[in-house]
């Protein structure tokens, strides 16, 4: 139209009627050829113009142009063109599909008030300024693939189609706020180098992908709600990660993810699966979440980290901590930042488990406040420098009585691990022993033994004595069962454990040193006492002015008579007196026979003993 003289152009504009087709392709034209060609389709009645097909495919526009109160009832194609200026489209309908396919923009490029009822093409659009499209509605498919803009803005829309956004460039912000995506929307290898908000947007039926996303700066989803779930695999992200009030009805996967500068992520409400396995955290961060399932197999700490935790199973097997990292309980819901409690729908276990540390070099873990009834320890690196805070929850044996075979078995009171329960439930049946998983290894004693004693000495490097005694006792049994272990040392740990509980149980000790006195007490009065107290005996000799006197005491008679007779009350105060001064390890001063010599020897050496086991075991309940 640029080509024509004016009786041309009024030729061909008089052939103009609302609701024709439009054809300028590559053609050049001005907001002013423009507005006679709208003024030449526009109803009298309205003022609005009505076009069909329309096809500005290879058109170039000079300058800014504007498309206002438009109906385009066919497909309308802007393919390749460009815009000098920025391009305007205020209170347009598209009827049929919008094509922008490798169109350029200088500057912007703006829809308001807008509404298309087929598809959106904007396939390798490239847009030097801002992207404004706040459209009531896209019908179709909204193709946004390989679109290079300045800034984006897209509040409000609602995508009834697959919104497809791979690859999407952005080198400001961009802004989903509100936005509504009926059938999914994929931002696969999207690249947004400013503040990203999908603060209150919607993804229905399919999931929200941000597979190889490259966020430069903060995302927000406040307030979003997730019907599916979404991903975030290998997607790199630079800034914090808002997820509050924000409702997830499916898994959220941060897989092989990168947080570069990203200190906070939450607070994230989940009520599946949190999937950080293989991400890498290069900066400080904090993580809050509440989730029936957080995985962080393999995940790379290369900062300090604390992960604060409500309802979760937490899996850290094979996990790098370069740098502490902190997996506390929280006790109290999350909290907006208006302090407004954060709803926690689908979540009822308010237990954090641990399940598993294993692979992980334990020197830069810190557990609080964790329910570790679950956790498997095997194959933990120094695990000596783990450190347990606040109320770590450990596993414990049956209560009451069982059977093993004919005999009934009482098991001792003490915090244990996962896997010896494991190793039990083979050995003794699952009734108060909780069998490994499907899939989960059991381990010997001989693997066992070596996972309490790092276990015992990390709490006593942490001044928690009492804690210490149970894994020492887990240690002792483990070597107990050990069959790799030679048979005389196994019958010695037998012995200890029978008599005072590897020096832990005090009652026992007392039991058997009670036994033991009333035994020595008996023994005395029916075989180490004598018949009676032998008299001395003095001998002399008067010669001349000397005398010369010899005194000899008789050995003691052994007792006769009856056993009955034996066991009166002189002879009982008599071998109390004797037992008593065993136990403190003296002689009694008592004249005995020489069964009672020998018995006396004996207990001097064995009730000393048993005293000092019972007190070594309350030493170890109530030292600090």
């Amino acid at each position: 139209m640029a080509h024509l003289d004016a009786g041309e152009r009024a030729a061909h504009l008089a052939g103009l009627a609302p609701g024709a087709d439009i054809d300028h392709r590559g053609t050049l034209l001005t907001q002013g050829l423009l507005d006679e060609v709208l003024t030449r389709l526009r109803e009298p009645a309205t003022g609005r113009a009505l076009l069909g097909q329309v096809k500005f495919d290879g058109a170039r526009f000079s300058g800014d142009v504007t498309f206002e109160q438009i109906e385009f009832s066919g497909v309308c194609s802007f393919g390749t063109a460009v815009f000098d200026g920025s391009a305007y489209f205020r209170d347009t309908h598209f009827g049929q599909d919008l094509r922008f396919g490798n169109t350029e923009v200088t500057d912007e490029l703006w829809f308001e008030f807008t509404a298309i009822d087929a598809d959106a093409w904007f396939y390798g659009a490239r847009i030097g300024g801002v992207l404004r499209f706040c459209v009531d509605r896209v019908g179709g498919s909204a193709m946004f693939k390989g679109v290079t803009t300045g800034e984006a803005h897209f509040t409000g829309v609602r995508f009834l189609g697959v919104a497809r956004f791979d690859g999407f460039t952005v080198n400001g912000r961009a802004y989903f706020d509100g936005a509504f995506f009926e059938d999914g929307a994929d931002f696969e290898k999207a690249v947004i180098a400013g503040p990203v908000c999908f603060d209150g947007a919607h993804f229905h039926r399919s999931r929200a992908c941000f597979d190889g996303a490259e966020l430069g700066e903060e995302v927000l989803f406040s307030e979003a709600h997730f019907q599916t779930g979404a991903t975030f695999t290998g997607a790199k992200v630079g800034g914090d990660m808002s997820f509050c009030q924000a409702r997830l009805e499916g898994d959220m996967s941060f897989r092989r993810a990168v947080f570069r500068s990203t200190a906070v992520i939450g607070p994230l409400v989940c009520p599946g699966l949190v999937d950080l396995s293989d991400a890498l955290f290069e900066s400080a961060v904090t993580l809050e979440v509440a989730a029936g399932d957080l995985r962080c197999r393999r995940t790379r700490w290369a900062s300090t980290a604390a992960l604060r935790l409500r309802h979760a199973d937490v899996d850290i097997s094979d996990a790098v901590l370069e740098f502490p990292v902190t997996v506390a309980g929280r006790s109290s819901p999350f909290v907006s930042p208006v302090d407004e409690q954060i709803d926690e729908p689908g979540l009822t276990d308010a237990r954090v488990r641990v399940m598993s540390v294993s692979g992980v070099d334990a020197a830069h873990l810190v557990l609080a406040d964790i329910d570790l009834t679950d956790c498997r320890f095997v194959e933990t690196v120094h695990l000596d420098q783990l450190r347990l805070e606040g109320r770590c929850v450990l596993p414990l044996p049956p209560e009451g009585m069982s059977w093993r075979g004919w005999f009934p078995v009482r098991w001792t009171r003490r915090r244990t691990l996962a896997e010896e329960h494991h190793w039990r439930a083979t050995r003794y049946g699952t009734v108060g022993w909780t069998p490994a998983p499907e899939g989960v290894e059991t381990h010997e004693p001989a693997v066992l033994a070596p996972v309490y004693r790092q276990l015992r000495k990390a709490l006593e490097d942490g001044r928690n004595e009492p804690g210490a005694a149970d894994f020492y006792y887990g240690e002792m049994e483990m070597r107990r069962h050990d069959l790799e272990a030679p048979r005389g040392e196994r019958m010695i740990l037998g012995l200890y454990w029978a008599v005072s509980g590897y020096g832990l149980r005090a009652v026992r000790a007392l039991a058997w040193l009670g036994l033991a006195m009333t035994a020595t007490v008996l023994a005395m009065m029916l075989w180490g006492l004598p018949q009676d107290d032998p008299d001395l005996v003095s001998k002399g000799r008067i010669d001349g002015r000397s005398v010369t006197l010899t005194t000899k005491k008789p050995g003691p008679a052994n007792p006769e008579g009856p056993y009955r007779r034996r066991l009166s009350t002189a002879r009982f105060e008599k071998s109390m007196r004797v037992v008593a001064n065993s136990v403190i390890f003296r002689a009694s001063g008592q004249d005995l026979t020489v069964a009672g010599t020998y018995v006396e020897m004996t207990a001097r050496l064995v009730e000393p003993a048993l005293l000092g086991l019972a007190a070594l075991a309350v030493r170890s309940r109530v030292k600090r």
